[in-house]
């Protein structure tokens, strides 16, 4: 009896060497979360221990990728049942009260977003503020600079993603 539960746990610990990376990289691309793949690639090696005598040698590849999958399911489930209340709490709260918040948030993210692009480029900064704030098209800034069209959307381009890099940063 005590050596089949020795080898059982050898052979978890194998599976655990040769598959961990694959798995944590397959439930990674999955989920769309690196933390929770960590957590849900541990989950499946502790499952796996529970399985005790069923393992097998030949078989334990498959058992660590359906317990991978049915752990992504039930993750997924709670996930967008998570997301379906958080929706429902949002509509349920009075309009008035969610854009006052809307509003508060607005206003920090624009406070953040003009502190980042203060830090770019002046030329960049200069397109960028046209673009956003004065609502001037690539083409209007283009000629009133005297640039081609191609360098002002690849500043604004460059801007943009600094900028959105920062924001989710913040977040």
């Amino acid at each position: 009896m005590e050596g089949s539960i020795e080898k059982s746990y050898n052979l978890v610990a194998e599976a655990f060497q040769s598959h961990h990376s694959h798995l944590l990289a397959y439930i990674g691309y999955r989920i769309g979360n690196d933390d929770d793949a960590e957590d849900l690639v541990q989950d499946v090696f502790v499952r796996l221990l529970e399985c005790g005598k069923m393992l097998r040698e030949d078989t334990i590849k498959s058992f660590v990728f359906t317990i991978a999958n049915n752990l992504i399911t039930d993750y997924l489930r709670r996930f967008y049942k998570k997301q379906e209340i958080t929706s429902y709490m949002m509509e349920s709260i009075k309009p008035e009260v969610r854009s006052f918040e809307s509003d508060i948030i607005a206003r920090d993210l624009e406070k953040h977003e003009k502190a980042v692009m203060h830090m770019l480029p002046s030329q960049r900064k200069k397109i960028y503020y046209m673009n956003r704030f004065m609502d001037m098209s690539s083409d209007d800034i283009s000629d009133k600079l005297c640039l081609s069209k191609r360098t002002v959307e690849n500043h604004l381009f460059l801007g943009r993603k600094e900028i959105r890099k920062y924001i989710k940063e913040c977040i």
